[in-house]
Order: C-alpha cells, then sequence, then structure tokens
C-alpha cells in the first residue's frame, strides 16, 4: 500500500510540471506583449493615469480615487475603499499598454458599479478562500500520516483545496468582461483610435491568459490530490 501510495506521489508530479510550464508561457507571453506596446505613444498623449480619470468621469464614477502603486503591473481596483492603484508602469505613462491596463481596472470598477453578480462572488469568496487554502494542505498531511483512519481528513482538505480551483474560475469572467468594458469605453471615449485599440486589445488578451494559465494549474493540482488520495484509498 505505501509502495502504491508512493508511486502516485511521485509519478503526477508531472501534473505540477505541467502547471508550472503553462504559467510561465503565459507570463512570458504578457510581458512581452506588455513590453512591446509600452513602446507604443497613444496618439491622444494622455497618461494611464488620465486615460483612467476620463473613463470613470465619462461613466458617472466620481468617488474612486485613481492612485499611484509602486511596482511593475501590480495594477488593482480594491472595491473596499474605492480607489484605483495604477503602478509605475501604468499611472504616469502614455503607451497604448499602460491605457489598455489602466482601462481593464476601470473595467472592475464599472463592474462594481453596476453590481456585477460574479464580482460579487468572487469578493464575497476571498475570506472562505484565503482559510480554505491555509489549512487545505496541513489537514491533508495529517490525513497522511493517520493512514486509513485519516481518509476523512483528506476529503476535508481536497475539498478545501476545491474552493482555490472555484476561486480561480469565478475569476475567469470577472476578468474577461473587465476587459470587453475596457476595450468599449476606450472606444466610446475617443481615448484611442482603431488601430490603437486592436493593439490595447492584445494586451489585455495575453492578460487574460495569464489567468487562464493560473486556473488551469490550479485545476491541475486538484487532479494530482485526487489521484493520489484516490491511491490512497486502494
Amino acid at each position: 500500500m505505501y509502495y502504491g501510495y508512493g508511486y502516485g506521489y511521485y509519478s503526477t508530479y508531472i501534473l505540477i510540471i505541467i502547471g508550472v510550464i503553462i504559467c510561465l508561457a503565459a507570463s512570458a507571453r504578457m510581458n512581452n506583449t506588455f513590453n512591446r506596446f509600452s513602446r507604443v505613444r497613444s496618439m491622444s498623449g494622455m497618461t494611464g493615469a488620465q486615460a483612467a480619470e476620463r473613463i470613470l468621469l465619462n461613466a458617472g464614477i466620481r468617488d474612486v480615487k485613481v492612485t499611484h502603486i509602486r511596482g511593475n503591473l501590480t495594477d488593482h481596483y480594491d472595491p473596499r475603499n474605492r480607489t484605483l492603484a495604477l503602478s509605475d508602469s501604468v499611472y504616469g505613462k502614455t503607451s497604448v499598454a499602460a491605457i489598455g491596463v489602466a482601462a481593464h481596472e476601470c473595467g472592475h470598477a464599472l463592474q462594481h458599479q453596476d453590481n456585477y453578480a460574479p464580482l460579487r462572488i468572487r469578493g464575497a469568496m476571498v475570506p472562505v478562500v484565503n482559510w480554505g487554502s491555509r489549512l487545505a494542505w496541513p489537514i491533508l498531511i495529517v490525513g497522511i500520516f493517520l493512514g486509513g483512519a485519516g481518509s476523512i481528513l483528506c476529503q476535508v482538505g481536497i475539498i478545501m483545496f476545491s474552493l482555490a480551483v472555484l476561486f480561480q474560475l469565478v475569476t475567469l469572467p470577472v476578468e474577461f468582461n473587465a476587459s470587453g468594458r475596457a476595450l468599449r469605453e476606450l472606444e466610446r471615449t475617443g481615448i484611442l483610435g482603431d488601430t490603437e485599440l486592436r493593439d490595447t486589445g492584445r494586451v489585455l488578451r495575453a492578460a487574460a491568459m495569464t489567468y487562464v494559465a493560473s486556473a488551469a494549474s490550479v485545476i491541475l493540482q486538484l487532479l494530482r490530490l485526487v489521484l493520489i488520495y484516490g491511491g490512497r484509498r486502494r
């Protein structure tokens, strides 16, 4: 029985390796695409911060503050304090890539304003997922050491890890929808022209693929746990 478990444990490492490769490839594509179009200055000459402020104003959102945050592509929208934080590579930059990323974060603010259901669901899941992610592995390890008596603990650990998978899946429509809103607002406000919109779309699609890769990675991790646990039950 122990040999079977050990074989399953090590042989399923391929799933982890595949997940890492997928994430690295998506991240490399995102960085290359962003760097490429960060050298293309927008015809409007607007910075990421200025574009964000115009989009928010055009949408009638006046209680969201656009702020600067240190780092590269650390941009995010925080619905708790209504702030839209733009990174060093976006806030004061005039490229079509910077404007696209800023507009994407505005897309989240627009989702918040519209009470977009997937965004609400994701927000409600955050505390549960945080606890589940912290406890899943300790519970699994204890279950493994207890042998057959720990089978229920292993099930609980897998279920808790499944919450992280569900969170990643819910994140996908949130991110894709935010990018769609971004492109529509950039066109509606006239911040970018047709060619620039096409280039910005490439940046946002590359960014979206990092979320797809992350979801694929955690699904593979979950599959590995299920295979290992199935081996233990046998």
